[in-house]
Order: structure tokens, then sequence, then C-alpha cells
């Protein structure tokens, strides 16, 4: 089974004949040869890690560098934005973040500017169905978010009918109806976890697929800014001999045939362990980077690149230095936006522009601390993660709430 093969560290990679590459990639019906991957002559560029269904830090990560107004609006004007991948899986949002960076993908372009998701593996384990394989990936609220309303009106129909008819009070059916909508999805969602023929899960996957899945393989999965190469996980030294378009179209193909429901087969990126969406060594500290640098300095001379920019490996990081490797070589940019699932980890991005000779990288809102730090947006900041922890805690209070409710449920309490 496919998911055997990811929990054992994504297969034995293999060689593949360069024209063999070729022929299937020409002969797909997806082919896109018009699909951009490389740019130059842009004067600023704005990186941001993992979401992992993140909207609220995502959108504060957006207004704090510039790049949208209060009514989430394009203002980056030519500057390129890249979301390096993982917006799924984890956190209970992806869908939201998906439609805004839809509406920003138009909103950039019109203004000169552009808009990149790249795919990452939890997007590409989505697209496979082997997502609900992982402890905690699915969560309720996104499993909730992805299945189509015609789907879920009819499985709360009959709950709606019986709670119309008004339970005695205080028996055991005297609680709120949001309570047992959500005590009912719940229990489809460990179903749906258990069993492939599950009907809400077919209903997921086929819905997500449709309407999210389409448009997420039109996207890349690696991107080549000036010289600054962009992915979510990182390019081994076997992929760096490859053309970027070449990696773009042929994962294309591969996430494609399984939206078709006919996969092929054999496959040459996806599921890969040193492919582009899995690749981890650039971001592992327990790789030095003397060892490191060899490897490092030949991908670096196929690419022709003098920087590359990774997520997928999570770093909760202190300053700057953190996040980067080989002098800034390498920079390290999922820094576990979402802190509800990565203790101590924090809304980052990374600001790259070029100054004509080299490139100057910055760290939203870690350089707020530098010499030329801005008091006023130092304060509105940390205004603004004192709301969030607030809010956290409100949440937090709500889930112990909850579960009292529950526990007087169980054991026949009056609420």
């Amino acid at each position: 089974m496919r998911n055997k093969l990811i929990v054992q560290s994504i297969r034995k990679t293999k060689t593949i004949p360069f024209i063999a590459l070729f022929t299937l990639v020409l002969l797909s019906p997806l082919y896109a040869s018009n699909t951009q991957c490389e740019w130059t002559g842009i004067q600023k560029i704005i990186a941001v890690g993992d979401l992992h269904g993140d909207y609220d830090s995502f959108v504060e990560i957006l207004r704090g560098a510039g790049l949208v107004d209060k009514d989430l609006h394009w203002t980056g004007g030519k500057t390129h934005l890249v979301q390096i991948g993982d917006v799924m899986d984890r956190g209970d949002h992806a869908k939201d973040i998906f439609d805004l960076l839809m509406q920003l993908e138009k909103e950039a372009e019109q203004a000169g500017g552009k808009v990149h998701l790249l795919l990452g593996n939890h997007e590409e384990m989505n697209i496979l169905d082997i997502a609900w394989e992982f402890e905690n990936y699915v969560t309720l609220d996104q499993f909730l978010s992805f299945l189509p309303a015609s789907y879920k009106e009819k499985q709360e129909r009959k709950i709606r009918r019986d709670y119309a008819k008004q339970p005695p009070k205080g028996s055991r059916l005297d609680y709120p109806l949001a309570q047992r909508l959500r005590n009912y999805w719940e229990g489809a969602l460990r179903k749906a976890i258990a069993d492939r023929q599950d009907s809400a899960r077919i209903e997921y996957k086929r819905n997500f697929r449709e309407k999210y899945g389409k448009w997420l393989v039109e996207h890349n999965v690696v991107i080549k800014i000036n010289d600054i190469i962009f992915v979510h996980g990182g390019i081994s030294e076997r992929f760096s001999t490859w053309k970027l378009k070449a990696i773009n179209d042929r994962m294309r193909v591969e996430l494609y045939s399984y939206i078709r429901e006919n996969p092929l087969d054999p496959l040459y990126i996806v599921y890969e362990r040193d492919g582009p969406l899995w690749y981890r060594d650039l971001a592992t500290d327990g790789i030095k980077d003397e060892d490191l640098k060899p490897g490092v300095d030949q991908i670096f001379k196929n690419l022709e690149i003098k920087h590359m920019v990774v997520a997928h490996t999570p770093r909760i990081i202190k300053s700057k230095k953190d996040m980067e490797r080989l002098e800034g070589k390498i920079w390290i940019i999922d820094t576990g936006i979402n802190s509800k699932i990565y203790r101590g980890g924090r809304a980052t991005a990374l600001i790259i522009e070029d100054t004509g000779n080299d490139y100057k990288f910055s760290v939203w809102p870690l350089d707020f601390g530098d010499g030329g730090s801005r008091p006023v947006e130092q304060i509105k900041f940390r205004q603004e993660g004192m709301a969030i922890k607030a809010n956290q805690l409100l949440e937090f209070v709500g889930r112990i709430l909850r579960d009292t409710l529950r526990i007087g449920i169980f054991y026949g309490g009056k609420q």
C-alpha cells in the first residue's frame, strides 16, 4: 500500500533515463508547456513557511509585511509572495487560506506583483487520499470544510428534526443542537479515518479534488526567482540535474493521475524520499555544515543559484540566525507558524530585497529589534500577539466547558 511506503520514510529512490522522463511528460494530457517557473529582475520577495491551517497567523503575517490592507486586499504592489507549501493538515482552516490565496493571486497579478503557492507534502497527501492514515492530520474542522454542503445538509437533517421535538428538560438528550451536530461529525470523522470506502471520506476526497485539487496541481513544486530557489522540502543532488520545468510538469502529471482515479505506475517524484516535497537533509540539524557543504556546492552549481529557501522541517527560533545555514546559502522558514501544534513556534516571513549587488535578508517581525526598528510597528505587533494569546485562552476555556458538558451528558447530569 502507498501509505506503507510513506511510513517507511518514502520508498527508495531510483534513477531513470531522462529521455524516458521527457517522453512521459510530453505525452501526458496535462503537459503544461506555458506554466512559468522562473522569474528575473524581481526587487522584493516575501516567503512564508508551513501554515498548517493557521489562517489567523497567515493574515497577521500578510498585514505585518504590508501585503494586504485591513480588508485583506493586495497592497504589495510588485512584490512576489511565496507561500512554500503545507497549508493543509494539523490545523483547521486550510480552506480559508486557499480561498484567500485564490483572491490574492488575481489582485497581485493586476498590480504587477505575484502570489506563488507551492505544493507541500501535505497537499500531496490529501490529493492522494492518504492524510487520513496519520494521527491528527485531518482535523474535524478541516474535514467539515471540504465536505460538500449538500452532503452535510443531508446527514444533519434527521438530527435537526429530532432536536425540533424538544426532549424533556434534564434528559440525556437535553443539550444544544450545535453540540449534537458536533458529536455526530466527530463520530463520522472516526469512521472516515478507519474506512477508505466510508461515504463521508469518499465525498471529502471527491469534493476536495474537484474544487481545490485541480487548482493546486496547476501550481509549481519548485520555482526560481532571480537566482534563488524556493521549494518545500529541498532539491537533492539527484533532482538538481533535472530542469525545473521537468520537475514541475512531471509532478503535475503524477498528481493529476490520482485526481482522474487512474494513478500512474511507475511514479518518479511522488513519494520519493529525496524528492522536492520530502527531502530534509538541507534543514536537518543532525548533518554538520562541513558535511553538507560539498553536496550543496554541487547542487547550487547544477541549478546556477546563490540561495535556496526551504520549509518542511520545523525550527523553533529565537533569532534570524536560527533560520540560516552555510552563511545564508540555505534559509529554513518553517518556524512553527501554527503555535497551537508547535510549542514555541512563531509567525514569521522571510523578506528578500535585491540591493543591486547582493540581497538583503530580513525576517518579520524579528528584525524589529534591529537598529532600524520602527517602534510603532513593534508595539502593534506585541499588541496583536497579546490578542492572539487572549483568543487562545478563550478557546481553551471553551474546550473545558464543552468537555464538562459531555461529562454531564454521559452521566445524566443537569446543565
